[in-house]
C-alpha cells in the first residue's frame, strides 16, 4: 500500500442510519475499494471516519462522537487518509487474455474497470473465472495498431 497520504476538500450530506450518522460525499472517491481509515475537518473539528465505497457512493462513518445534524444537512471539510490510495490492479490472468487476444484494457474508464475486476473477483470456481474472463475480453476494442 502507497505510503503518501492524501488529503482532499470533500463534501456531501448528512443521513443517519440505525449505527448513527453516515457523511455522503457529493462525489465518490476514487481510488478506495475497500473500508479504509482517516479523519475529516469539519469546521473546528476532527472526527475519525471508517471510510466506506462502494459502487457509485462514498460515504464516511464518524467512529466515535459526531455531533447531532439534521439528516440531509450540508457540510464540508478536508479528508485525512494517512496511508493514502489504494490503487485496482488488473490480474495477471486477464491482463494476459486481452494481450494474447489483442484487446486493450486502457478502454475501460474507472466505472468499467471497477465493475470487470468485482465481476471476476466474485467467480466461484476457475471455469467460471475463465468463462469471465473470456466475456469480458471479446467486449474490448482491439489494441492499436494491430489488426484481428
Amino acid at each position: 500500500m502507497p505510503s503518501a497520504s492524501l488529503n482532499v476538500p470533500v463534501e456531501g450530506t448528512v443521513t443517519h442510519s440505525p449505527e448513527g450518522p453516515l457523511l455522503r460525499l457529493s462525489r465518490r472517491l476514487d481510488g478506495h475499494d475497500t473500508f479504509l481509515t482517516g479523519s475529516v475537518d469539519i469546521e473546528d473539528s476532527s472526527v475519525p471516519v471508517r471510510i466506506l465505497t462502494l459502487d457509485d457512493v462514498t460515504v464516511l462513518r464518524p467512529t466515535n462522537g459526531f455531533p447531532a445534524s439534521a439528516d440531509g444537512e450540508h457540510w464540508h471539510g478536508r479528508l485525512h487518509v494517512p496511508h493514502g490510495l489504494r490503487p485496482r490492479s488488473v490480474p495477471p490472468d486477464l491482463n494476459a487474455a486481452a494481450d494474447q487476444e489483442g484487446r486493450s484494457l486502457g478502454a475501460l474508464d474507472d466505472a468499467e474497470l471497477r465493475y470487470v475486476l468485482t465481476f471476476l473477483s466474485e467467480a466461484t470456481a476457475p471455469d467460471i473465472r475463465q468463462a469471465r474472463i473470456e466475456a469480458v475480453v471479446s467486449a474490448l476494442p482491439a489494441t492499436t495498431g494491430r489488426t484481428q
